[in-house]
């Protein structure tokens, strides 16, 4: 009983707390036409203090959201266009040598910033991307023999493109794994399409207002991790991880050619993180297992490692969490 109470309570504070994801979204709306999905992510990756990983042709507005989101946050935003040419300090900073001090002086880069857009990520070289990597995991950038802590919140976005595959370095496992979520952007529908074409040929480009201050941000991470997970729902998360691991245990024995290997303990990790963050947004105290199953995809997509089979039969990786998610017994 005393338990419920504590829900009840806890269920009304989120419910006071989280409605400034409305005004976000709201604000988003404003200049984002549609990818309501892209836009949901965003803001999960955002309270749960995970980074984000966009795939999608060229022109589906990836750019835009995350400076839109910065805008609305009133956070400071830096874009880092990813060349075969970038070096490890255009991203980092480096020390430079003063001459009328005598003494090197530290110059950051642009990874000094709350939101950080990594452009076409997938293009440059990998020492580049292990810079990057320090920064997301320690969320510190070390720049000589000093270490210096990056802002709060922290947010990476990367976007890459899918088609093109010259000039580009697939990104290492243990990056791709960094990532709490990867999103697939589509095209907006034909409805959607009239109204970017109409606010382009007007020139009427709406924007947004800072609603919410990074200060707001954190504290709102401190609150989603309050949100109440029970121990069926850890059970289930763990089932469907170790699903994509051993899938025979689950009636799956049909995927094991498929899948070359599962998802790793981050996985399990960034699931439980993100249904939090589900839930908050949908102003909820507790987690529920359609939570769950709502960031299944995002979450599990780039960690599942398929087999040359799977490839030549044209599985992907959707399809197996989708097989994943049915077979799974739900709490």
């Amino acid at each position: 009983m005393d338990q419920n109470v504590n829900i009840r309570q806890l269920n009304e504070r989120i419910q006071k707390e989280s409605g400034f994801t409305d005004l976000l979204s709201i604000e988003m709306g404003k200049v984002i036409v549609g990818q309501k999905h892209l836009v949901e992510n965003l803001m999960i990756a955002l309270l749960a203090n995970g980074h984000i990983l966009l795939e999608g042709v060229p022109g589906l507005a990836k750019t835009l959201a995350i400076s839109t989101l910065a805008k609305a946050i009133d956070a400071k935003f830096s874009r880092i266009q990813f060349t075969p040419d970038l070096l490890p300090a255009d991203v980092t900073g480096t020390l430079i040598y003063s001459q009328k001090k005598e003494a090197f002086e530290v110059h950051k880069g642009p990874v000094f910033a709350n939101f950080v857009l990594a452009d076409e990520i997938n293009r440059a070289p990998a020492k580049v991307q292990s810079a990057l990597l320090e920064a997301m995991q320690e969320r510190q950038v070390t720049l000589g023999d000093e270490t210096y802590p990056l802002p709060e919140p922290f947010l990476v976005m990367a976007t890459q493109n899918p088609i093109e595959q010259e000039g580009t370095y697939p990104l290492p496992e243990a990056q791709v794994d960094r990532f709490m979520l990867k999103v697939l952007v589509d095209y907006p529908r034909k409805e959607e399409e009239k109204q970017i074409l109409r606010m382009n040929t007007t020139g009427e480009f709406p924007k947004p207002d800072a609603v919410v201050t990074p200060a707001d941000i954190v504290r709102a991470r401190e609150v989603v991790r309050e949100v109440y997970m029970d121990e069926k729902i850890e059970r289930y998360i763990v089932d469907i991880v170790y699903a994509t691991r051993t899938p025979g245990d689950y009636g799956l024995a049909g995927l094991e050619g498929l899948i070359g290997f599962g998802a790793s303990p981050r996985a399990s990790i960034s699931l439980a993180a993100a249904a939090r963050a589900y839930a908050f947004i949908k102003r909820r105290g507790y987690v529920i297992p359609e939570d769950v199953r709502a960031v299944c995809p995002e979450v599990l997509r780039h960690r599942i490692g398929l087999t040359y089979e799977a490839e030549a039969e044209n599985v992907t990786s959707d399809q197996i969490i989708e097989k994943v998610i049915n077979a799974v017994i739900v709490p």
